[in-house]
């Protein structure tokens, strides 16, 4: 007879810590006119990661602002082409191909940004010196995004839920730490249902539901993800409350406001 456990998973990042980073991060973007944005990025991520703790060790990321500069300097030359084709085109009378030109440019380049984004991050990431991993494919992973963009504008964005599942369940099922791995397996027609009553529910209550669906989708991601090793597997369960998303969500949105 197998035995069960509970694991922690926790995060103890504060917000005047976090705010620190962000509005010197922000400055320094800005003097640099976006050049900083890479080390901006790595000094985010470690400070998230070193916060996020599983079984009270935290993760950590071993990634550097050198290494994403290079990476940053490319992803920002395409879309300064781009952008200038744009321009070029809007001026010499050609603004539907220009628009074209842009729009199909940049999702051209998403998932091709994805999957670089992570291989990168899994590769820098690692728990009690063990590394994690991302054995995803480029061609795969584009297909899978093309397929899924197309039936969504086919059917005027009623596929959008299994596109989401779809990509999600391709990207996390590719992902490892050691020699375990992480497998997804949520459904979009459970999805799309989910989705439907929420929409429905959310304008029947003047947008009360609003926070009970945030919970329901976020319930859903974590709760259909687990972590297999053989034939020993760690399950995912959120606790997460309607009532916890509304004290949250208005909280922030007043100290937005009032800030």
């Amino acid at each position: 007879m197998k035995e069960y456990r509970n694991y922690s998973l926790a995060f103890y990042g504060k917000g005047e810590e976090y705010f620190k980073i962000r509005i010197v991060n922000t400055i320094l973007t800005i003097l640099t006119l976006s050049l900083y944005y890479p080390w901006a990025k790595e000094r985010s991520l470690k400070y998230l990661y070193n916060k996020d703790t599983f079984e009270e060790t935290p993760f950590v990321f071993s990634g550097t602002g050198k290494e994403m500069f290079k990476g940053y300097i490319k992803a920002l030359a395409v879309l300064i082409l781009l952008y200038g084709a744009f321009i070029y085109l809007s001026f010499n009378g050609y603004p539907l191909t220009a628009i074209l030109v842009i729009y199909g440019g940049i999702f051209a380049l998403l998932p091709l940004a994805i999957h670089g984004s992570y291989r990168y991050r899994m590769a820098k990431t690692s728990w009690k010196g063990i590394r994690f991993g991302y054995t995803g494919s480029q061609a795969e992973l584009v297909g899978i995004f093309f397929k899924g963009l197309l039936f969504t504008i086919l059917t005027l964005g009623i596929y959008s839920a299994w596109f989401t599942i779809n990509l999600r369940r391709y990207i996390l099922s590719n992902i490892k730490i050691g020699n375990a791995r992480f497998e997804y397996n949520g459904d979009g027609t459970d999805y799309f249902v989910m989705n439907l009553k929420g929409y429905f529910l959310t304008l029947l209550t003047f947008g009360v539901y609003l926070f009970w669906w945030q919970k329901e989708q976020f319930q859903f991601f974590v709760d259909h993800l687990r972590l297999e090793q053989g034939d020993d597997a760690v399950f995912f369960r959120s606790k997460a409350t309607g009532s916890g998303f509304a004290g949250l969500m208005i909280v922030n949105f007043l100290i937005l406001v009032f800030t």
